[in-house]
């Protein structure tokens, strides 16, 4: 590796994954990935393969089908975890890692595994190496790092280095230090570990934005030796979130001067469009105000500032917008656009598309075109991701009427067509259900009720204008409980805001249906399975 490169590893599918709200569809990981792969990050972090069947899939997916990055699955040093990861990532090939990780502070070892230091220890290499025998590329996460005693932490990396790592991950889980104390730490262990010093293994940092250091404690490790930086697109993970990429990679490249020159691979030019194409699918906005990628990173408001930037840019914007993606010319479709001008302003977004779901989405297309003039960017946007996140439609909507006022009772009629045989494709006799409530939303969710048999429990509704005018789409996600437990999300758009409402409710009971139905299929093979066993 040239000493000289900062390498990128990308958790947004992993960690920005677990942030509340965040649950992407494999469909939506692997559009994802492929964009991160034409960002040009160094490894993507594609998943937990062994929590979940949807996650190994995922991850076996993106190991598939994108090329160029290192492909990596996440594993705690139990053989399950680190078996599962093997099998996910086997079709990456040499590009396949294994990141097995093991708490290791004190804290941790004592009120959460009840292990004493020399079980670590032996729990840790014993998982490198059972990684080992099943990749080349193996890397190991020091659990809780920043509060590990640092003689500890110093014999833990020594451990894992000489039973294989490649790759040691020095983690503010927490987010609790501080950047000096967290850059001298990776000094000391950069120091002392003879294969850090020789480039024979790397030392990578992980940070959480608990008290808002997740970029400067990333920064400073660098400074002290560190050649890999873990984190993700617009900054999303859990809590308060990861060290933002595009702050990483910008900072790195806008301030060489203070780094020693370093560089990354990442082609900053996407950094706009990944981070819209992340919120997007995430639903997760991003503020304003964000660094980089925020609607005001590079608006100027003060008359003084105005005069300055037209005068010489550098006045008041120490980085082009346009080497992060802004100053791209928008321009709006109609109804008129043929299918290669949606194709091409697709892939401009970093959407890559099948033959099928293109179809699919042109005639979407053409029904807004025939309610909207233009069709913009986050329109188009908006029928992807419906695309994308589709289950199986169990049941779908035919015909959707309300009315209210003032002085009446809101009231809704819904017809729906219950689709059976295999993926939902044939369709029976429509029923149809009329309901009342306190709005013509909360009418027409009751009437869905009666037809479905089923009796969710609205926990968050969001509305949100896609793009501008009084014509725009408007976006509804939402999250149902059904059954006393079980959450699920739901998305639609349309330029009604009832029906974008009942879409979006008719997308979580689908979503509900196939997953209960996808558990007790999973139950059953496991029944079976036992009863095989001798």
């Amino acid at each position: 590796m040239n000493d000289r490169q900062v390498r990128i590893f990308d958790t947004t599918l992993r960690d920005g994954e677990q942030c509340p709200g965040a649950s992407m569809s494999a469909r939506e990981k692997l559009e994802v990935a492929r964009q991160l792969a034409v960002l040009g990050v160094d490894v993507i972090e594609a998943g937990f393969p062994v929590i979940s069947q949807g996650d190994f899939d995922a991850v076996h997916a993106i190991a598939r089908e994108v090329r160029g990055p290192v492909i990596a699955g996440l594993a705690r040093c139990v053989p399950k975890d680190i078996d599962a990861a093997a099998a996910a990532v086997r079709p990456a090939g040499r590009r396949g890692r294994i990141h097995v990780f093991l708490a290791t502070s004190k804290i941790h070892r004592e009120f959460k595994l009840g292990k004493a230091r020399r079980e670590i220890l032996r729990l840790a290499v014993e998982g490198v190496r059972r990684a080992r025998d099943a990749v080349a590329d193996v890397e190991f996460s020091p659990e809780d790092a920043s509060r590990t005693e640092p003689d500890f932490l110093l014999q833990v990396c020594r451990a894992v280095v000489g039973a294989g790592a490649t790759t040691v991950n020095i983690p503010d889980t927490v987010g609790y230090a501080t950047p000096d104390e967290f850059g001298e730490l990776i000094g000391y262990l950069h120091d002392n570990v003879p294969q850090f010093a020789a480039g024979d293994a790397i030392v990578s940092v992980h940070c959480h934005d608990d008290l808002g250091l997740a970029v400067a404690n990333s920064l400073a490790a660098v400074r002290r030796g560190a050649r890999q930086v873990e984190c993700t697109i617009n900054g999303i993970g859990e809590r308060a979130g990861n060290a933002a990429l595009e702050e990483i990679v910008m900072a790195l490249r806008t301030r060489s001067d203070s780094f020693g020159h370093l560089t990354t691979g990442i082609r900053t030019r996407h950094l706009l469009k990944t981070s819209r194409l992340v919120s997007r699918l995430s639903g997760l906005a991003v503020q304003r105000n964000k660094a980089i990628v925020g609607e005001n990173a590079f608006a100027h408001s003060s008359g003084i500032h105005q005069d300055g930037i037209l005068k010489k840019r550098e006045t008041y914007e120490i980085i082009d917008p346009r080497e992060v993606g802004w100053g791209q010319t928008e321009l709006p479709l109609t109804k008129h656009s043929g299918r290669h001008a949606v194709q091409a302003r697709l892939k401009h977004l970093g959407f890559h598309l099948s033959d099928r779901d293109l179809d699919a989405i042109f005639a979407r297309f053409k029904e807004i075109g025939d309610k909207k003039k233009f069709v913009y960017d986050d329109d188009l946007a908006a029928l992807v991701e419906g695309r994308l996140d589709a289950v199986p439609q169990t049941w779908t909507l035919d015909y959707l009427g309300f009315s209210g006022g003032s002085r009446a009772i809101p009231t809704a009629t819904v017809r729906l067509v219950r689709r059976s045989g295999e993926g939902g494709g044939g369709a029976e006799t429509p029923l149809q259900e009329a309901g009342t409530g306190d709005g013509p939303v909360h009418a027409a969710l009751r009437a869905i009720d009666r037809i479905v048999g089923l009796q969710g429990e609205l926990l968050e509704y969001g509305l949100r204008a896609v793009s501008q005018g009084t014509d725009a789409l408007g976006e509804v996600a939402i999250k149902v409980r059904f059954d006393g437990d079980h959450v699920v999300a739901g998305r639609a758009s349309s330029t009604d805001i009832v029906e974008a409402s009942a879409l979006a409710y008719l997308n979580a009971v689908n979503r509900y249906l196939y997953t209960r139905t996808a558990v007790r299929s999973s139950a059953a093979r496991d029944r079976a399975g036992r009863r095989s066993e001798p």
